[in-house]
């Protein structure tokens, strides 16, 4: 079976997944206690709640599409194949486990190196975010696009701070610091999945961060891309899985965000 074979009835089923266990991880926040956490190392936190959401994921993803795994807590082993679904059980784990009500459950479908479905679901807003290769974005079944802003003077951008990769921490406060002066303004939400579907749907106009994981940005890249948008890695290839830095923007502002980037990382 192809992925295209039934590609939107493959996109809603995604979707209906991901819905139900994000709300599954909602439903864990009221009883859930910060002594419940474990490290798996430096700002790196992991819960139950992480655990058995991806043990609910790759149950029905298999029941969807026959496919290997990458997935971040590993629970299941992992296994690239031709198609391989690409699971965040949780993306903004900081955050849950604070109470913040900010935080996603992200999943893609990629076939061999081209992401072909995605869905991001974020339970406290009710939105659930999805595509499929050459059929657009939706948020909660109705199409979206990425903003028409054309000047970085008049664009909000979100980013994320490194959590364990501190060696270019110095270069990137000065980038924050040059964007800061460039924009209206940045947000730092503590999802980077969140921050691209906000950028697909025009809620930013554009997000970077560098040192993220597949799994962080593979649902989302594909949204963005498929909302209208582009994303590329700092240099402004497609390689952002291999380098782990990324940008995602409207496609407006792209060239000058890759120019601000350069003035400071070359």
């Amino acid at each position: 079976m192809q992925w295209n074979d039934n590609a939107a009835q493959l996109e809603n089923e995604l979707g209906e997944t991901v819905k139900n266990v994000a709300e599954w991880i909602k439903s864990q926040n009221a009883s859930f206690q910060l002594d419940q956490v474990e490290k798996k190392g430096h700002n790196d936190l992991v819960s139950y709640v992480d655990l058995e959401a991806e043990k609910k994921l790759t149950r029905a993803l298999s029941q969807i599409f026959q496919a290997g795994f990458i997935t971040e807590e590993k629970t299941t082993e992992t296994t690239e194949s031709e198609y391989t679904w690409v699971i965040d059980p949780l993306d903004g784990t900081t955050n849950f486990v604070h109470g913040l009500p900010l935080f996603t459950v992200s999943v893609a479908l990629k076939k061999g190196n081209q992401y072909v479905l995605g869905a991001v679901a974020e339970p406290n807003l009710n939105e659930l975010f999805t595509a499929h290769k050459g059929g657009g974005a939706r948020l909660n079944g109705q199409p979206i696009k990425v903003s028409d802003v054309n000047l970085q003077a008049d664009s909000l951008l979100a980013t994320g701070f490194p959590y364990q990769d501190f060696g270019r921490l110095g270069s990137y406060l000065e980038l924050l610091y040059a964007l800061i002066n460039k924009t209206r303004g940045i947000r730092r939400l503590g999802s980077a999945a969140l921050d691209l579907v906000y950028t697909a749907m025009g809620r930013f106009d554009g997000f970077y961060e560098y040192g993220l994981n597949e799994w962080d940005v593979a649902a989302g890249a594909l949204i963005v891309e498929e909302a209208g948008g582009k994303v590329s890695c700092w240099q402004d290839t497609d390689q952002f899985i291999q380098t782990k830095t990324i940008l995602a923007t409207n496609g407006h502002i792209h060239d000058d965000m890759i120019r601000s980037i350069r003035k400071v990382f070359g």
